[in-house]
């Protein structure tokens, strides 16, 4: 199989050059875009998601040799997230080169955040059995770069620390409250209140509910804690 010269230019921004061209192909190819002589990339994905937090776990182990379980658990679900593989997608330009249907083009999908990281996934499980665990490894550690190192601070989720904060103080859990949403369809953007029992109150705005809810616990956590 010959990769067209979008793919080809793709695999020069990932850094590796298949043998066998149709994992490429498959790797990049969404559930959407399925025919009778094409598969998508979801089995890919399932295969990627297990190398990726193998290195992953591999890789914090030898970056902190004294770390606790407790310590390396949530470094590495903030490293292995939808959200971070999604990033890296994005950085290599991976939307570019996924192949979706008409109705999931139309809708934006190119910058979807669950398309661009199961994709992703999908582009590690496809070099993992082209050339190898090692050479898979390599690729994971050199796009992931350092946020490996500094994890430390991505780790703990934004949401889970406001109820500790709230909870030692004997408060009721944080709500979450969705003031607007705004957008088309296919690029949403949500705007997220997260509001104490005393009244303290933060708000912030994203492409998700998820990360409106993240961002903005993480906005009234900063509040709380500079005073």
């Amino acid at each position: 199989m010959k990769l067209s010269a979008e793919l080809k230019a793709f695999e020069k921004r990932l850094g590796h050059s298949f043998k066998r061209p149709e994992l490429l192909v498959r790797a990049v190819t969404h559930g959407s875009m399925i025919t009778a002589n094409r598969e998508d990339n979801q089995r890919l994905e399932f295969l990627g998601d297990r190398v990726l937090g193998l290195v992953m776990a591999e890789a914090l182990l030898e970056h902190d040799r004294g770390a606790a379980e407790g310590q390396l658990a949530p470094r590495f679900n903030a490293l292995v997230r939808k959200e971070a593989c999604a990033d890296v997608a994005k950085e290599i330009d991976l939307g570019a080169v996924l192949k979706l249907g008409r109705s999931e083009m139309l809708s934006g999908g190119r910058r979807k955040q669950a398309l661009l990281g199961d994709a992703m996934e999908a582009v590690i499980a496809a070099v993992y059995r082209d050339a190898g665990f090692e050479v898979a490894k390599a690729l994971v550690l050199r796009l992931w770069g350092v946020r490996i190192e500094t994890v430390e601070t991505d780790a703990r989720d934004p949401k889970s620390a406001l109820q500790e904060w709230a909870q030692a103080r004997g408060f009721a859990p944080p709500e979450y409250i969705e003031q607007a949403r705004s957008g088309p369809d296919h690029a949403p953007q949500f705007t997220i209140e997260a509001r104490l029992e005393n009244g303290q109150s933060e708000t912030a705005r994203a492409g998700s509910k998820r990360q409106a809810e993240q961002a903005a616990a993480k906005a009234l956590l900063s509040q709380l804690t500079d005073r």
